[in-house]
């Protein structure tokens, strides 16, 4: 009986008894079905013949012993692979040659597994956490000191200055006065309130104040001339039993001699040279 399926479509010798391959519903023995259709293997450059197993990617083509791991050599058929111009990786050299190595435990990110990216670096997402409540920063605010990550409420707890005056963190900038920390806003003169970051301010007992107001409540008066003797600017002032001068004011009550380094004498609330003294 004379079938398509009688003799090989190219060589028409019979095929009775024979293997044979179909190809577009003809027949072809299977020398000629491999030199006319077999695909050459990527990696021996031997064609695939028809009784193989042909492994196919992106249009090319393997044996199944040829399947292979470019790096390693082990075999790639029915496992996870990675292509890296167009050289076949088992996953694990994919990823000791690319991929990106987790900067808090330093073992490569797996390729199909989420990562963090920050600052140029990469986590795997578990590594990700705050340094001291070890909870999953994610996309959220964080803080880093010293090369560690926290979120922001530990790193107030921990590390941030809290102000003198309001208690509460400061966030930035700020003042330092008296090796305790204050917000701006909070470092005000302890009687009028006004701000002293900009300006000058003396301190007592450990408040600030301004000058004005020093003066008017805590500066001793001059004996003489009855102004404020403060230090501001470096003022020297002449100090005796219990009144003090300025310098310039340090003078002869009668003539008005400067007495600074000089002999004086005291009578009642004055003070005299020595010449007006015993006249």
């Amino acid at each position: 009986m004379t079938s398509s399926h009688t003799d090989c479509h190219f060589c028409l010798q019979s095929l009775r008894g024979r293997k044979y391959a179909l190809r577009d519903e003809n027949a072809y023995c299977v020398p000629c079905y491999d030199s006319l259709y077999a695909n050459p293997c990527e990696e021996c450059k031997q064609p695939i013949e028809c009784n193989s197993k042909d492994l196919a990617y992106k249009g090319r083509h393997w044996h199944e012993a040829c399947f292979r791991c470019a790096k390693c050599s082990c075999s790639l058929v029915e496992k996870p692979f990675a292509a890296k111009d167009e050289v076949l990786l088992c996953t694990k050299c994919y990823s000791d040659e690319y991929s990106s190595k987790c900067f808090h435990c330093q073992k490569t990110i797996m390729p199909g597994s989420r990562k963090m990216e920050f600052k140029g670096s990469s986590w795997h997402e578990s590594c990700f956490v705050c340094q001291y409540c070890q909870q999953p920063l994610g996309t959220n605010p964080l803080i880093t000191k010293d090369n560690e990550n926290y979120c922001v409420p530990c790193f107030e707890k921990q590390f941030a200055h809290r102000c003198y005056a309001c208690k509460k963190v400061i966030t930035s900038g700020g003042v330092t006065y008296h090796d305790q920390p204050w917000h701006k806003e909070c470092f005000v003169c302890a009687v009028c309130k006004t701000q002293l970051s900009r300006q000058r301010f003396i301190s007592k007992d450990e408040y600030p104040y301004c000058v004005d107001c020093f003066s008017n409540f805590h500066a001793k008066k001059c004996a003489a001339c009855k102004k404020s003797i403060t230090a501001l600017g470096g003022a020297k002032y002449i100090s005796f039993e219990e009144h003090q001068w300025h310098e310039e004011c340090f003078n002869c009550t009668k003539c008005s001699v400067s007495l600074v380094g000089q002999e004086f004498l005291t009578r009642q609330d004055e003070i005299l040279c020595h010449k007006c003294g015993s006249a």
